[in-house]
């Protein structure tokens, strides 16, 4: 019998929910070679700078780093190449809709390991901030920090 094994692997994208307005979210797997996905399960990768676009109706991430794996050999995987998200015709029409307009763009927000051990990528269809709009979001956060500290006491 084949035992559970906890995935806590959540790699989350800090900046996006910062710089963007997320409206809608899809949840997409990812093709990987082998030494990928071990690296991965090490939690050696990041979301940082990555954005996704489409190519010949295919979603493409671009610039997700992952690390090469330690006991990679000749075989091991470049860090910072495009991979192809899977998602069904319905979900990336509409993701596409979207993308064509203007001021609307595609990023990544997640990564994790779903519980067959696969994995997943959540990717959000976003549209930018304003300069005011982060600084109301700064103001937000520091406001329920001190609320979070004043109920605490």
């Amino acid at each position: 019998m084949k035992e559970k094994v906890s995935n806590t692997i959540s790699i989350k994208n800090k900046r996006a929910t910062f710089d963007y307005e997320l409206l809608e979210t899809f949840t997409a797997g990812i093709v990987l070679t082998g030494t990928e996905i071990k690296s991965i399960r090490l939690g050696k990768a990041s979301l940082v700078d990555t954005f996704c676009f489409f190519i010949n109706g295919e979603l493409w991430v671009k610039n997700m780093y992952i690390a090469e794996y330690f006991y990679g050999t000749y075989n091991n995987h470049v860090a910072r190449r495009d991979r192809k998200l899977l998602l069904n015709k319905k979900e990336l029409r509409k993701i596409e809709g979207f993308s064509k307009n203007s001021g609307f763009t595609v990023v990544p927000t997640r990564l994790f390991i779903n519980d067959k051990g696969l994995a997943k990528v959540i990717v959000a269809v976003a549209k930018g901030k304003k300069e005011y709009d982060k600084r109301d979001s700064i103001r937000e956060r520091d406001d329920k920090r001190d609320m979070a500290r004043a109920f605490k006491k």
